[in-house]
């Protein structure tokens, strides 16, 4: 299976119950994610809410307190930092993880490992959904699947890539009644054993485990983690759900959306190519474009190449054979086609003759801002 981090992840909080209290009727606590309490919701992941109804959310409500042995809840405003994590991690017996950064993911997961907590981690993406409990019954640490961090460009997360309301919502159910199950003294059913939910087949499915590590970093036998460090240096990103624009390319290959409109009012022959997934086109395109998707075009899909050349032959036919073919790469951000243009710069000229391949800065997010206000956004 591919690392959990590259699909999965979703905006949310880190939960915990609190030490000392009855299992079945513990009172608890919010633990926030990097920023605030928990983030209000965007778009269509949530129904609308203010921060006051979010907490109440993520306890069960004071209302239901009564039937539940009356939970304390409370959220902890500010980010959740190395310096500070340990101390509100050791306050708790266990914790429930569903933030939507690899940053946070190895700080609260270094910190349940030094505190002997429990982590019941939960992420989403789109359509699917994962559950694994880390630190556990003997089972694995997130670090002992996953020593290292993934390049900073190879991480989607949900305002990039989106996920659907109802898949968190499975999943941070199922999140609580592994909470549950572990306070009451039951063990967890996923300690061993990732959970993963495919919300458009209408199916879970178990992935065993490695157990682990006796030469984990973390948790092994002679751990080298003894302090929480720096996990924006240690993975080279922000600790933040919010979308980043990255750098891949020379300004000399970017163009902006402004000079993309003004080459096609000026009816100059060249080639735009949208390389978002499928299920973002069909929410909005531009009917010129030509669609292939990134992953295609990494995996060298022999048809999808085939495409290409036949487009660029034709858009090729009217003008000089001597001159190179501008191709605009586009997607929703400006990074997946940022990736696209360093693919499509390799192509072989003897296949797909004379090209020059350009990132258009900011997609069509920047397309939709300052072109055209009528183009959706999503």
């Amino acid at each position: 299976m591919g690392p959990a981090w590259d699909r999965m992840g979703w905006e949310g909080f880190s939960g915990a119950v609190r030490p000392g209290s009855r299992a079945s009727r513990s009172p608890t606590r919010a633990l926030s994610p990097p920023r605030c309490a928990v983030p209000v919701a965007e778009g269509a992941r949530q129904q609308p809410h203010d921060e006051g109804q979010v907490v109440a959310l993520v306890v069960g409500g004071q209302q239901h307190g009564d039937a539940l042995g009356a939970p304390r809840h409370g959220p902890y405003r500010g980010r959740l930092r190395p310096r500070s994590a340990l101390r509100l991690v050791r306050q708790y017996d266990i914790v429930a993880d569903c933030s939507d950064n690899v940053p946070t993911r190895y700080l609260v997961s270094d910190a349940c490992v030094l505190a002997g907590k429990p982590l019941v981690s939960g992420s989403a993406l789109r359509l699917e959904g994962q559950l694994v409990v880390y630190n556990h019954g003997g089972g694995p640490c997130y670090r002992c699947l996953f020593p290292q961090p993934p390049p900073a460009d190879a991480v989607t997360n949900c305002a990039d890539g989106g996920v659907l309301g109802v898949v968190t919502g499975i999943i941070g159910c199922m999140q609580a009644l592994e909470v549950l199950k572990i306070a009451s003294g039951m063990g967890s059913s996923f300690s061993r054993c990732m959970l993963m939910f495919d919300a458009l087949e209408g199916r879970f499915r178990n992935i065993k485990l490695r157990p682990r590590k006796a030469d984990c970093a973390a948790c092994g036998d002679s751990p080298s983690i003894t302090c929480l460090q720096d996990y924006e240096a240690f993975c080279g990103s922000s600790a933040t759900d919010k979308c980043r624009s990255l750098r891949l390319l020379p300004s000399g290959d970017r163009i902006s959306v402004q000079r993309y409109k003004e080459l096609l009012d000026a009816r100059l022959p060249h080639l735009l190519l949208d390389v978002r997934p499928q299920v973002e086109v069909e929410i909005c395109r531009l009917e010129h474009a030509l669609h292939i998707p990134l992953r295609k075009l990494q995996d060298k899909d022999e048809e999808s190449l085939r495409r290409l050349q036949k487009r660029i032959c034709e858009e090729k036919q009217g003008t000089d054979d001597q001159t190179s073919l501008p191709v605009y790469v586009v997607c929703k951000l400006g990074n997946d086609s940022q990736k696209a243009v360093k693919i499509l710069q390799e192509l072989p000229a003897k296949e797909f003759g004379s090209v020059l391949v350009k990132d258009i800065k900011g997609g069509l997010m920047a397309w939709a801002t300052k072109i055209d206000s009528t183009f959706p956004q999503y």
